[in-house]
């Protein structure tokens, strides 16, 4: 039987995309749509959805995520803004219904294994800095995926190498954000869709780990993969990898 679907965030540049993979997709059945006004808990009950999946905006991810995990449905969030504290918050609450979701800040199956090889070369490689590039509509900076590979790496790399000097910016921010004390440089630029570049430096080396996204098409093998995964878990799972990789030691 099919998997009942609803898309949340359905007229924007992602819910579109989704909403046309979730129909294409004979495993799955489009039971709703709901954008900004709409009554999302309303909907999810009377479509009878097992899965929303969410790309709306940072200011109201955690309110839609709490929505759906109360009306007893499978969350798939791919909205970014999320703070630890919100994060855990909705895992305990899954935990407690024993319903299974996951929000990922990238659902690129390109992008997860960029994370996973820049924390895997963090442990030879500590000295460490992110470049991530982003369409100019995109509000929020740094983004969701840059902070999520500078926590993996922080978590991954021995420590924290001394710096060989201290910084002196002349302009503030010069020298980036500091995300789990990792730099990280936000553009955004027309004519990009997302992108990101981790440079690892060592003595007379350098190492280079770019994923590029030429199309939102690429974050819908994961989506899909992930509503299927969902449904048979029984916690709320931070990153895709959980559901990719066995064993993981993704931090949650």
């Amino acid at each position: 039987m099919a998997i009942r679907v609803v898309v949340n965030g359905a007229k924007g540049n992602m819910g579109r995309q989704v909403v046309a993979a979730v129909q294409a997709d004979a495993a799955l059945k489009l039971v709703g749509q709901t954008d900004l006004g709409d009554d999302l808990a309303a909907t999810l009950r009377s479509a009878q959805a097992q899965v929303a999946i969410d790309f709306t905006a940072p200011a109201a991810a955690f309110a839609n995520a709490s929505i759906i995990v109360a009306a007893g449905v499978h969350p798939v969030v791919g909205t970014t803004g999320f703070t630890p504290e919100e994060v855990a918050r909705l895992q305990a609450q899954c935990r407690e219904r024993k319903l299974g979701g996951v929000i990922a800040p990238n659902f690129a199956l390109g992008a997860l294994l960029m994370m996973r090889f820049a924390a895997e070369a963090a442990k030879l490689l500590p000295h460490v800095e992110i470049i991530e590039l982003h369409h100019d509509g995109k509000a929020e900076a740094p983004s969701g995926t840059a902070i999520a590979t500078a926590e993996r790496i922080a978590a991954a790399r021995p420590q924290r190498p001394a710096p060989k000097v201290e910084s002196k910016e002349l302009q503030p921010g010069a020298r980036g954000a500091r995300g789990y004390a990792v730099p990280i440089h936000s553009v955004r630029l027309p004519g990009h869709v997302a992108h990101q570049e981790v440079i690892l430096g060592g003595l007379g080396e350098t190492l280079r780990i770019r994923h590029d996204t030429v199309s939102r098409e690429s974050f819908m093998p994961g989506v899909l993969l992930a509503v299927k995964k969902v449904v048979s878990a029984t916690e709320l799972f931070y990153g895709l990898e959980p559901l990719l990789f066995d064993g993981s030691d993704t931090p949650a």
